[in-house]
């Protein structure tokens, strides 16, 4: 099926998404602070009447935190999402979901109660119908606008303290781009004053956990608004690539012919365009990004500053990461060293571990390597290369996950970065999460990744169907064994008896060329 073929099917399917609830984008929830929706299996709020959740008070982290924000009570994200409810849906059991209407990562079925094992593939190694696919359910969620989910595109306090609710429609794909924007857009202080340096998902401990959570949520809004529950995402593995060999018109889209910092027009991806990328005006008008469309995707892999990221990283550079014993160190930011958060983000040196923020290595260093719209971090997650390359981030993590079993008493629970401690909610997830949740193994969040699959799992998830078909015909597969033995030795025993007859004839007429222990050495090699 060709790839048009497959986006025009899929265009009937309905979307699901993430982030502020359209059901609670209401002045009147937004002034009770209350998210507690309905859900429509039962009618009650949060399933109730089902026991799948219950409407709560929302239990924050009073942890100290760590120097770097020295402001309290002027930015929306402190104490997510307290600012605009301190009541939602608190779930059950494996339910999951803003009204536990969902089953939580790893589980399936009416009840929630059927453990599911999805397994992310290399893009380079799954089929050409598969990679069509992929590329179709991306270009379907960038023109499908989001019926479950809204953006808010003013402050708390530009909304009047919730009497006057600013939020906006967005489709599926560039909610996750809105997303990525707002956990890492700058704070606006009072008057024209700005704060740059925070970041609820980027430079401290909670950069792996927050990108694990969105690379899962944007895969489990893939699988609803397709209706293809196995899909999962491909990962890229860059690894001593020379080159950005994904950027063509095959996979993510090749060079234009003529200006280098856009796409080829043979790819669909030369018609998206990007959104939240303009941070300085949104600053300069004190305003949020709305998500207006602002230009085509800019990519110019290979021409960026080579000073500050030489090559892109090798295969060494990951081991050595995974060989650092210690997730987070000293002040657990960009300047932590010995740290593997710190090192595989790319703030420190591949090979020595030291904090050096005048290079980008490992995981930013492909983003400076694409020399365009994945180069700033708000508005990163715009080219959809992003998603591969997290991907293969959350592969490396997991390595280190299961080489070294630390225990979630690993991650720290006080002194990091605003929004980064153990039991801090990610920002801007509604329902609600904590860092500590996922720092733990991707399997038992239901999915793993092919070059990691532990081979008696993989037995046991891939080869047993196949075992079960040749018991099914075990009585036809021992009748061709017997046959075939039986011919076997039947030419095994003309081929003795030839040989014998050759071998009489040849010691009778050739002289002997070696002494009896040298000859009885070679015979011994040659047996061995």
């Amino acid at each position: 099926m060709s790839l048009f073929a497959i986006t025009f099917l899929l265009g009937i399917l309905q979307p699901s998404s993430a982030q502020f609830p359209r059901v609670c984008a209401t002045s009147e929830s937004l002034l009770k602070k209350e998210c507690c929706p309905l859900w429509d299996g039962d009618g009650s709020l949060c399933g109730e009447l089902s026991n799948r959740g219950s409407c709560q008070d929302i239990l924050l982290s009073h942890a100290p935190l760590g120097p770097q924000f020295p402001f309290s009570g002027v930015d929306d994200r402190e104490d997510w999402p307290s600012v605009f409810y301190n009541r939602t849906c608190q779930c059950n059991a494996n339910f999951m979901g803003f009204n536990c209407g969902e089953c939580k990562f790893g589980f399936s079925g009416p009840n929630c109660n059927e453990r599911r094992l999805r397994v992310r593939r290399n893009i380079f190694q799954i089929t050409a119908r598969e990679k069509n696919k992929f590329l179709a359910y991306l270009n379907l969620a960038k023109r499908t606008p989001s019926q479950d989910y809204v953006i808010a595109t003013g402050t708390y306090a530009q909304m009047n303290n919730g009497s006057n609710p600013m939020f906006s429609n967005i489709n599926v794909y560039d909610l996750f781009v809105w997303m990525h924007y707002y956990v890492s857009r700058d704070t606006l202080l009072g008057g024209s004053s700005i704060w740059r340096d925070i970041d609820f998902a980027h430079e401290a401990p909670g950069f792996l956990p927050w990108h694990r959570l969105f690379l899962l949520m944007w895969e489990n809004e893939i699988q609803k608004l397709t209706g293809d529950e196995n899909f999962t995402i491909p990962y890229w593995d860059w690894r001593d690539a020379e080159g950005c060999d994904i950027c063509t018109d095959e996979y993510m889209g090749g060079r234009h012919p003529t200006n280098p910092n856009l796409l080829s027009p043979a790819s669909f991806f030369s018609s998206w365009q990007v959104i939240c990328s303009q941070s300085e005006e949104y600053n300069s008008q004190r305003a949020l990004c709305n998500a207006t469309n602002e230009g085509p995707i800019l990519r110019n892999p290979g021409n960026h500053d080579k000073t500050r990221t030489p090559r892109l990283p090798s295969s060494a550079e990951v081991e050595f990461c995974l060989s650092l014993t210690q997730y987070e160190s000293g002040s657990m930011d960009k300047l932590a060293n010995f740290s593997f958060r710190n090192t595989l983000e790319g703030f420190a040196d591949p090979r020595t571990a030291i904090s050096n923020i005048s290079q980008s290595s490992l995981h930013n260093a492909l983003h400076i390597y694409m020399n365009g719209s994945m180069s700033q971090v708000q508005g990163s997650a715009n080219d959809p290369i992003f998603i591969l390359h997290h991907a293969f981030v959350d592969s490396i993590f997991e390595q280190w996950l299961r080489r070294h079993r630390p225990l979630q008493e690993v991650y720290p629970a006080a002194n990091a970065p605003i929004g980064h401690n153990r039991e801090y909610y990610m920002v801007p997830f509604i329902p609600l999460y904590r860092n500590g949740e996922f720092f733990t193994p991707s399997r038992e969040l239901g999915y793993d990744y092919e070059y990691l699959a532990d081979p008696v799992n993989f037995f046991q998830d891939y080869l047993m169907p196949y075992l079960e078909q040749a018991r099914q015909i075990w009585a036809w597969l021992v009748g061709a064994a017997v046959v075939g033995g039986i011919i076997a030795a039947l030419i095994t025993g003309l081929i003795v008896r030839g040989c014998s007859k050759k071998r009489r004839t040849s010691e009778e007429t050739q002289p002997l060329l070696l002494e009896s222990e040298d000859y009885q050495s070679v015979s011994y090699q040659s047996n061995l």
